[in-house]
């Protein structure tokens, strides 16, 4: 059984569309999502820097595009589940037929600008803790005014708030933990993202939902979703609420996911995988150059 899930915020970097945009038609369908949505897309992923694509409003269309570029690229319609990350589930909801590609990238592109003006609005930040005792690391952050914000299986909680308080987190983690600072602009699945979801809320209504080719396993908590105005009500509602990727995977293993392919930008869901679930093979997506291999991931899998 295979599955295929797509990255959410941070994992992007300089230059990520480069390789696929070698290939034409690739290149084309980058132009006509950019011209779609007013944002150069193509600038942003192969001459932009690093500061210019952790701006919440470039990095969340762009991961959203780069992801569904991967799986136009790929070519696989008849997997069994799929998953996102966080902005990553407007690509799934893309893939699972729920909504249109086109009508994905017009949302995530409200949504990046909606969230960046809520986390202008309001300075905070997100730090990944990595290991420690599970109970101890949600107390320390509980103590530190700090949100769990991404639940990330594997050893891996991110923490969200205030940037004094993840300083103070930084300064004196959790016996046996470290702690990471991650390259986003905002406390994202926080309260810190309320003023966002109204005008989402507004977008979405203007979204025509279909009916879904594949299911879709939700952020929220895990539970497999087969209706498509149910997966885009969802969506709207995560950016305020905390991530259980944890129970995404959980959900993975249970329904005997034996294959996960990850969309580009790849890397970082493959690796809480690989640490969480390790029944599961995961392959990561990165460039052009791994599609041949990717597509035969596939057919052992599907």
């Amino acid at each position: 059984m295979l599955a295929i899930i797509a990255p959410g915020q941070g994992s992007q970097t300089p230059g990520m569309l480069n390789s696929w945009i070698e290939n034409p038609e690739l290149k084309a369908l980058i132009e006509s999502w950019s011209q779609a949505i007013d944002l150069d897309l193509l600038h942003l992923g192969t001459s932009a820097d690093a500061d210019e694509i952790k701006d919440t409003a470039n990095a969340q269309p762009l991961i959203v595009a780069t992801s569904l570029l991967g799986a136009h690229a790929l070519g696989v319609s008849n997997f069994a589940v799929t998953s996102g990350h966080s902005v990553g589930e407007l690509a799934a909801a893309a893939l699972s037929g729920a909504i249109s590609s086109n009508d994905a990238l017009s949302l995530v592109r409200a949504r990046g600008v909606e969230m960046a003006k809520a986390a202008a609005a309001s300075p905070a930040g997100m730090s990944a803790v990595l290991g420690g005792d599970r109970s101890e690391v949600l107390a320390t952050l509980a103590a530190l005014n700090l949100v769990a914000a991404n639940d990330n299986g594997a050893g891996q909680i991110v923490a969200a708030g205030d940037l004094a308080a993840l300083a103070e987190l930084a300064e004196n983690p959790p016996a046996s933990a470290r702690v990471r600072a991650l390259a986003v602009a905002g406390a994202f699945h926080t309260s810190y993202m309320q003023p966002a979801v109204q005008p989402l809320r507004d977008k979405a209504t203007t979204i025509a939902t279909h009916q879904m080719q594949i299911d879709v396993i939700s952020n929220k908590d895990g539970v497999i979703i087969k209706d498509g105005a149910e997966v885009l009500t969802r969506i709207v509602n995560q950016i305020a609420n905390p991530v259980r990727w944890d129970l995404c995977m959980e959900s993975m293993k249970s329904i005997g996911v034996t294959g996960v392919i990850e969309l580009p930008p790849a890397g970082t869901l493959v690796g809480l995988l690989k640490r969480a679930a390790t029944e599961i093979e995961a392959f990561a997506l990165k460039s052009v150059d791994d599609l041949p291999a990717a597509r035969e991931f596939a057919e052992r899998h599907l």
